[in-house]
């Protein structure tokens, strides 16, 4: 498939506000794809790489290419070139890599040109791409869409799924099973403003504790343990101590659902980054395990014994699973009758903050697991923190964001009166706000170097953020986790802007 190809639909996808014509345009694509360019394909249109990050940066392709005249590229050249770009490492990689990109931007053409620039920084975003892609599958295949998705939730890959129903239609999907060993893409929930809220829609439910840990999927097979993340990585050698919990459990085969968290001597939990720093390193596991011991919590079981429990209602997944683990090694929770006890998930919910957690997860009792989706029997509660900031800077948008600003620099106080960053979001603008706040940034900038736009640090934003975690990459020592826009304080000035101390005071957790 040429890459001229995939660039025009991804374009157009993001220009289509209806559903139906982002799901037919998919389909018109995989109807036209080869069943090897799906591994390509896909992570394209959601704008990730096969190959991970490669760490280009805007430095790298900050100096202009001219574009070549016309479409050459197929995906599986762009694919083949990445690779090498990515292999380009030691003495001499930042010249092998400028000359890299710069041979590839020269094969592209304009279109394709800022096709790979956004999806090289990562600016190239599709809302919900997977789900939209599934359904496009189903139409360019004659599969019933919701046999794709299951598919999907039990391969733990839509690239698989898409691989083997282009290759040999729908009846490819009956190959695709619950399997212990296998990881399944994990049951996700959706926020609720409340917990009055959730409680109102879910009726009777169960709430529970939302830790601040690492979603993790615990397979055992006999002997045989197999740890992985909700991306499902197998992390498995990282985390000596889940194996252990695991095989200490009555079962010979089942599939866990749960989370791993450190907690201090006092049995509150750790900061996010020092449970994050823990699952994530790699190196002298023995000795990051004395310093930084995690313990898993479990929520759900998905297989005992070979029995496939995705189908059964959450009461007799539960029932299941506090007959196999036992209670301290479950996440704590509360019944709820209705709406008219809602003061009793209230009550949970403050004592759950008390004891250092994130919020609560509520939970419709009769719901099965819906593997891989954002279910609306889920709804998960957490008091969210806001901070007035300044805008330091903007980067150009793309897709439905061509030729506006779009992803804000956002900076704190310092005593000195100038600004540390704390981070980026380009999330929470609707597209009002992103064209009054186009204007506005244009008229404060100060510098354009075709990428980011510098702006006298002149506007307050109210951000809404989960927390923060420490960088090295910003000078305060961190960051902000999943910041979103709330509104622009036109009726603040620059140093009413929340500072540096107070921001690190509201989260001493995270102190650098």
């Amino acid at each position: 498939m040429l890459l001229s190809r995939l660039a025009q639909v991804s374009r157009e996808v993001a220009a289509a506000s209806a559903r139906s014509r982002k799901i037919a345009l998919l389909g018109e694509l995989f109807r036209a794809a080869d069943a090897d360019d799906v591994p390509i394909v896909i992570p394209y249109l959601a704008g990730r790489l096969p190959q991970g990050r490669l760490g280009i940066g805007w430095k790298l392709l900050a100096q202009p290419v001219p574009p070549a005249a016309g479409p050459t590229l197929t995906v599986r050249d762009v694919d083949e070139r990445l690779t090498g770009i990515g292999a380009a490492t030691g003495a001499g990689s930042q010249a092998a890599r400028r000359r890299l990109v710069g041979e590839l931007l020269a094969a592209a053409t304009e279109d394709e040109q800022r096709f790979l620039v956004g999806l090289l920084t990562g600016e190239v975003r599709q809302g919900a791409l997977d789900a939209l892609a599934a359904e496009g599958l189903a139409e360019a295949t004659g599969a019933v869409p919701a046999d794709v998705r299951r598919a999907v939730m039990l391969a733990g890959s839509l690239q698989t799924v898409a691989q083997a129903l282009l290759a040999d239609g729908p009846a490819a999907l009956d190959r695709f099973r619950l399997t212990v060993g296998r990881p399944v893409l994990p049951m996700l929930a959706r926020t609720a403003s409340s917990v009055a809220e959730a409680v109102a829609k879910l009726g009777a439910c169960a709430v529970e504790e939302k830790l601040d840990g690492i979603r993790v999927q615990v397979h055992r097979d006999g002997d045989e343990v197999r740890v992985h993340t909700r991306t499902l990585d197998d992390i498995t050698d990282r985390l000596p101590e889940v194996t252990s919990a695991a095989l200490e459990l009555a079962g010979e085969r089942f599939v866990l659902d749960g989370e791993v968290i450190a907690l201090d001597e006092k049995g509150r939990p750790r900061s996010f980054q020092q449970t994050a720093g823990r699952v994530g390193s790699r190196v002298d596991v023995a000795a990051a395990a004395a310093a930084v011991p995690v313990s898993p919590v479990f929520f759900d079981v998905l297989s005992v014994d070979d029995r496939d429990l995705l189908d059964l209602p959450f009461t007799r997944r539960h029932a299941e699973l506090a007959r196999l683990v036992p209670e301290p090694m479950r996440v704590r929770r509360t019944l709820v009758d209705g709406p008219e006890d809602v003061a009793a998930a209230e009550d949970f919910l403050a004592r759950t903050l008390g004891r250092g957690h994130e919020g609560v997860v509520v939970k419709a009792l009769d719901a099965p697991y819906s593997a891989g989706r954002r279910g609306a029997s889920w709804l998960k509660v957490k008091p969210v923190h806001t901070l007035d900031l300044v805008v330091l800077a903007a980067e150009w948008g793309h897709g439905r964001r061509t030729g506006k600003l779009s992803n804000l620099h956002l900076g704190a106080r310092n005593p000195d009166g100038s600004f540390a960053m704390l981070g980026k979001t380009f999330k929470g603008m609707t597209d009002k706000m992103l064209a009054w706040q186009t204007g506005r940034l244009r008229e404060l900038a100060v510098d354009d170097n075709g990428w980011v736009v510098t702006v006298r640090p002149e506007l307050v934003v109210e951000i809404a953020y989960d927390g923060l975690q420490r960088s090295t990459r910003y000078p305060a020592g961190v960051t902000l986790r999943f910041a979103r826009v709330v509104r622009y304080r036109e009726d603040k000035r620059p140093e009413e802007a929340d500072t540096v101390e107070t921001v690190l005071a509201a989260h001493p957790e995270a102190a650098p």
